[in-house]
């Protein structure tokens, strides 16, 4: 999978400092999946690359806020700190997911945070036979 979006511009919206190990990779990549399937549907394409990019990267930032809230307030003594959370369900879990909304300005987002919203999310559900076509019931 072609990832649109990096490391290096990821941590700079969420303040992840280059001496953390912090893997970024699989926020990436969901980020990635959910701007493909959602932004890229458009006959002909409207949207740049550039563009594309940028809402995958506050994307990304959305999905690594959500594991791990970003600190509203931090205090050396005595240690206290308060996280940045809120209940909700979608993009506007995070300021991050509510910008990568609001970049894409053609609404594939939207209408996917609406979907989430109202609980009607398509999901599809498939089986798969791995078994034997023809099981030769006299032999056994």
């Amino acid at each position: 999978m072609a990832v649109r979006t990096t490391y290096a511009a990821v941590a700079k919206i969420i303040s992840v400092k280059d001496s953390i190990t912090t893997d970024l990779e699989p926020f990436i990549e969901a980020a990635n999946q959910v701007v493909t399937d959602n932004c890229t549907y458009a006959s002909p394409n409207t949207y740049t690359d550039a563009k594309l990019e940028l809402i995958e990267r506050w994307l990304s930032a959305h999905f690594y806020a959500i594991r791990d809230p970003r600190p509203t307030e931090q205090r050396a003594g005595p240690v206290s700190q308060m996280l940045k959370s809120k209940v909700d369900i979608g993009l506007d879990v995070t300021h991050y997911g509510q910008q990568a909304k609001a970049f894409d300005n053609l609404g594939g987002l939207a209408a996917l945070d609406g979907r989430l919203k109202s609980g009607k999310a398509k999901v599809t559900p498939g089986i798969s036979w791995l078994g034997v076509d023809d099981w030769d019931i006299d032999n056994i």
